[in-house]
């Protein structure tokens, strides 16, 4: 059953496009990633499926309730878990939850037993009377995804649930979001910058690129469609003249180039080695270090968008700025 169902969805600001024509379905229990650099149109996808957004074109429907016509009905079966902090640092976690609870009019004896079952789930009994403001990142990250589960939706949203946390909170964060899905069988949908978590949370991830959805599938999918093992190249000068030379090689399957290294996707990568050496070395290109791997989500990221998600992190940040800049010029 597709818990999520989106259809040419289109979200534009002006002129520019922020979600370009975006089709994809969720399954019910699944959890599914949208990968793309900040700017993406991932956060705004988002908004659009959880009714904060309308629209410019295209509909979605979401635990069967169509986002244009019956919002109330898609709010009452989803719960939000904001990228921006939004708990209440003077409540106590308790307090943040009985307060949440009550928003969505739960009566108070089921009210009581639901926060006691969040408290448990995210591990957060014996800091119940604690005020939030003593509380770590992580541990306001797991209260903050409790709190969206206080009303038992049918859908949970994660909007870069691990951003500014460390890698080991992070980490943390991960495995208590699998073991959430297993234990309450809640679908998830989440958003992400991080290549490693899209990779070891998500049973599929749609990368996003400029607004659009480029490619969708199982991480292990995306990487195996690459083929091969990845040799980088980290090279000093060149133009394009070498890429061309390794395009035409018969046994390089892909060639992408970025941050001054050119990957290349070659069956038996440690035999071609010295061969992938000898062409450069005809086209006077200067091999500083080489590298071999077999394929990584990140590698799926170049191929199809021709940068690595940094690389596409300051471009789209760039655009987000000169978009800004363009309003404001308006205003003033």
């Amino acid at each position: 059953m597709d818990m999520i169902k989106v259809e040419n969805l289109t979200k534009e600001f002006g002129k520019l496009r922020a979600v370009d024509n975006v089709s994809f379905s969720v399954k019910e229990g699944e959890i599914f990633g949208l990968l793309g650099p900040n700017g993406a149109g991932k956060t705004t996808t988002i908004k659009m499926l959880t009714t904060l957004l309308q629209p410019t074109h295209g509909n979605a429907n979401v635990a069967g309730h169509d986002i244009r016509k019956d919002q109330n009905s898609v709010r009452n079966s989803i719960g939000i878990v904001f990228q921006d902090p939004s708990l209440d640092d003077e409540l106590t976690g308790r307090e943040n939850l009985e307060f949440h609870a009550i928003l969505y009019k739960i009566g108070k004896e089921q009210r009581e037993r639901k926060i006691k079952e969040v408290l448990k789930l995210v591990e957060l009994e014996d800091k119940a009377d604690t005020l939030v403001k003593f509380y770590s990142g992580g541990m306001k990250r797991r209260l903050e995804i409790g709190r969206g589960l206080i009303h038992e939706p049918r859908v949970l949203f994660l909007d870069e649930p691990t951003v500014g946390l460390d890698p080991q909170t992070r980490r943390h964060i991960w495995d208590y979001i699998k073991r959430l899905n297993e234990v309450s069988k809640v679908t998830l949908i989440l958003t992400t910058h991080y290549i490693e978590e899209a990779d070891y949370l998500c049973g599929r991830v749609a990368i996003v690129d400029h607004g659009k959805l480029v490619a969708l599938n199982t991480p292990k999918i995306l990487k195996d469609k690459l083929g091969g093992d990845v040799v980088s190249l980290q090279i000093s000068g060149g133009d394009g003249a070498l890429e061309k030379s390794f395009k035409s090689t018969k046994w390089v399957k892909a060639v992408s180039r970025h941050d001054g290294t050119m990957d290349l996707t070659v069956e038996e990568g440690e035999k071609r080695i010295p061969a992938l050496m000898e062409i450069a070395e005809k086209h006077n290109v200067k091999v500083d270090a080489v590298s071999l791997h077999k394929p990584s989500l990140e590698d799926v990221f170049i191929h199809y968008t021709g940068k690595s998600i940094r690389e596409e992190e300051g471009g789209a940040m760039d655009s987000m700025r000169a978009h800004r800049k363009a309003w404001s010029g308006r205003r003033n």
